[in-house]
């Protein structure tokens, strides 16, 4: 359902609710105006009548004239007057306003709404001679039911002008913010299929110019991340090139060294005047060298300690080999909990590759003499668990706009992004670099 069907339903529906509301106080204030209006005049016609009759009983009077001009006043149009002689001779004449014949008439639910009771009202009088007559008042207001009629339309035609107005106003000035808004969805819909140059125009309108601006910043952010995203594809195709490469010349200088020098001593143990304690020396010495070569690219490939002994082990293995390396660098793991060995595999894994990276990039640009490693759970109050990992160094550190472009913190972000989890980078100039991510645990 679109916004402006939706605007102009509920625009339709608050109208009906006014019209129904409003007819139904109109009815309730013309019946109220009708009834009062009839009361006065048979309280005005009994009045006069009576004082008129009392006039009469001092001097002649002929009713049957005197009637008719009454019925011609203005205030008992509503009225129907009769009387009664005594024999019970019926005087009557028809007021004028009564012979009139109504243009506009009103419909009869109008009128059975609006009339309401009007009782026949009977008073005895005194004539001309002590003559008794009974007046008979039966009210007729069909004239001023006509009245209010005409009243009603003039309104409600009125009502309905400012309704249709108002869909006039409601839907102009929406026409201007519904096209802002197919321009957004279009825009939206060229960035879905990766287009993030194309940036949305401003608008006149401050709201849908604050939505387009957002929508351009974060198009700019996913073109950012995609470039990102590509150049890191692009150096991990790199690397795994360069380790297949290393990997296939590791096995033919080391292995198929090995295995040629196998051979041949085989084939000369096979000779009856050969020494078979020198070749069999020799060929468990080199079986001896190549078990070592194959526990350094299995090493490389995946440590087994992670599988066998769990991630604290592996950490302090890790730092072991740097430290036999870099003698002059101070390694120190920190890492009390030993719920650390009871962590999925793919945590396990990421978070050493993570302290790998970060160990070569000490030893390789830091000139750091002193890095520490602390890894703890930390327990929420709610039960939630969250895997810390701080690695901190006291080497030169950089600037933090130049870690953008280094593939090292890209990897080991995307690492922690897998898993669910932020990664923040802390350093300044000549202050070192401390490295912190944050895993849930589930």
């Amino acid at each position: 359902m679109s916004l402006r069907y939706q605007i102009n339903l509920r625009i339709l529906m608050s109208s009906l609710c006014i019209l129904l509301l409003g007819g139904s106080i109109a009815v309730w204030q013309a019946r109220d105006a009708v009834g009062k209006e009839v009361d006065s005049s048979i309280n005005l016609a009994v009045q006069l009548i009576t004082f008129g009759f009392s006039q009469a009983t001092q001097a002649p009077f002929n009713e049957t004239d005197w009637l008719p001009k009454f019925n011609s006043l203005n205030q008992t149009r509503h009225l129907s007057i009769q009387l009664k002689t005594p024999s019970g001779e019926i005087i009557s004449v028809a007021h004028k306003n009564q012979q009139t014949n109504y243009q506009e008439k009103p419909p009869l639910w109008f009128v059975a709404l609006v009339e309401g009771q009007h009782p026949k009202a009977e008073h005895l009088i005194t004539a001309f001679g002590g003559k008794q007559l009974t007046l008979i008042i039966q009210a007729n207001p069909l004239d001023e039911i006509t009245e209010v009629w005409q009243e009603s339309i003039a309104f409600f035609s009125s009502l309905l002008l400012l309704m249709l107005f108002t869909f006039l106003a409601v839907n102009l000035a929406f026409n201007k913010a519904l096209k802002s808004i197919a321009i957004i969805v279009n825009g939206l819909k060229i960035i879905e299929t990766g287009q993030y140059l194309r940036k949305l125009p401003d608008f006149s309108i401050q709201e849908y110019d604050s939505i387009a601006k957002a929508i351009n910043h974060l198009a700019g952010e996913l073109n950012i991340t995609q470039q990102e995203n590509r150049a890191l594809t692009q150096h991990s195709l790199e690397i795994q090139e360069d380790e297949r490469q290393r990997l296939s010349q590791e096995l033919h200088d080391e292995l198929g060294q090995s295995l040629t020098a196998i051979k041949v001593m085989a084939a000369t143990a096979a000779h009856k005047k050969a020494d078979i304690k020198q070749a069999t020396d020799t060929i468990m010495s080199v079986c001896d060298h190549l078990m070592t070569v194959v526990r350094s690219m299995m090493h490389q490939l995946h440590p087994l300690v992670l599988t066998e002994l769990g991630l604290k082990a592996s950490l302090e293995d890790l730092l072991s080999h740097w430290a036999i390396r870099n003698p002059s660098l101070k390694l120190t793991l920190d890492c009390p909990d030993d719920d650390v060995d009871a962590l999925e595999q793919k945590i396990s894994i990421q978070v050493f590759r993570i302290v790998q990276e970060c160990l070569t990039n000490i030893v390789r640009h830091a000139r750091a003499n002193q890095a520490v490693i602390s890894l703890e759970i930390m327990r929420s109050s709610s039960m939630e668990k969250t895997l810390r990992l701080c690695i901190k160094d006291n080497g030169q550190g950089c600037d933090g706009e130049k870690l953008k472009s280094g593939f090292g913190l890209l990897g080991m972000r995307e690492r922690i992004n897998s898993l669910g989890g932020q990664l923040a980078v802390q350093t300044e100039p000549k202050q070192g670099m401390s490295i912190i991510a944050s895993i849930p645990l589930t």
